[in-house]
């Protein structure tokens, strides 16, 4: 069941693949979806309002921001590249939205982290949200940073957030790696509202995952959310072995939960 818990939401990062994917899943959330990324994406439909704004762009962020209850923020860099861009979005960028968070009375926050803020784990592995982080790259730094920094404005300021270390949300998995971290758009759509509605959400890591019967993480530490998954990847497995070739368990990227991800770089800025 979806809840209406909020006059008026953001969406940030409304122009890239997870954002469009919840864009109108989210309207059955609020009242007014506000919609935001950096570069034109269309124009608002019924129920919306597109804000455009540089995440980097404090000012404008802040404009972004004021008269919302709450944020699910996708924006910034989703990939691994060069430091340069990931410092201005994924790490002063979200510096930016807590602040306007702050200033503005906005209370809670849906921040789509990464399961590569602990990708250095091995495949063989199985971790919860105690895990201390193991970033596989820059990308994965970032988005330790914005855990930490959550946490940070939840201890001073009270600003509850989820983070959400996302696994590889797509309309199927597309590789055997992906049958341990694929999340349907529905149950990316499930875990946000359960973020949005659950009545004590704290500071709180949960991770992005459908009811995947192979599975290198441990949801225990979240209950409190209340996100019940009803996807699974297992209905592809015989699909995704009939197209791929058995795992070179001498490679990096079969031997660590991150994938290519491991190998990836370096880059210059």
């Amino acid at each position: 069941m979806t809840i209406r818990a909020h006059q008026k939401l953001l969406l940030t990062g409304a122009a890239g693949g997870l954002g469009q994917a919840l864009r109108e899943r989210l309207k059955a959330n609020c009242s007014v979806l506000r919609l935001s990324d950096r570069v034109a994406f269309g124009v608002a439909g019924a129920g919306e309002e597109v804000v455009l704004a540089d995440l980097a762009d404090a000012a404008a962020v802040d404009a972004m921001v004021q008269g919302v209850q709450a944020i699910v923020h996708l924006g910034g860099v989703s990939v691994e590249g060069p430091f340069g861009p990931i410092l201005q979005a994924n790490i002063l960028g979200l510096y930016n939205l807590y602040e306007a968070a702050r200033k503005h009375g906005v209370q809670r926050v849906v921040f789509a982290s990464s399961n590569h803020v602990t990708g250095f784990y091995r495949q063989s592995e199985t971790i919860n949200a105690d895990a201390p982080a193991r970033p596989d790259g820059l990308y994965g730094v970032s988005k330790a940073f914005g855990e930490d920094l959550s946490r940070f404005y939840f201890d001073r300021y009270g600003i509850e957030t989820a983070c959400v270390r996302i696994g590889s949300s797509f309309p199927e998995p597309k590789d055997r790696r992906m049958l341990a971290t694929w999340l349907s758009f529905d149950d990316l759509h499930r875990l946000v509202t359960a973020c949005l509605t659950t009545p004590v959400l704290g500071h709180s890591i949960v991770f992005g995952m459908s009811d995947n019967a192979v599975t290198w993480w441990d949801n225990s530490r979240a209950r409190h959310i209340g996100y019940a998954p009803q996807d699974s990847s297992d209905i592809f497995r015989e699909a995704v072995y009939a197209r791929t070739p058995a795992p070179d368990l001498n490679d990096p990227a079969v031997q660590f939960q991150g994938g290519g991800f491991v190998k990836a770089g370096p880059f210059a800025d």
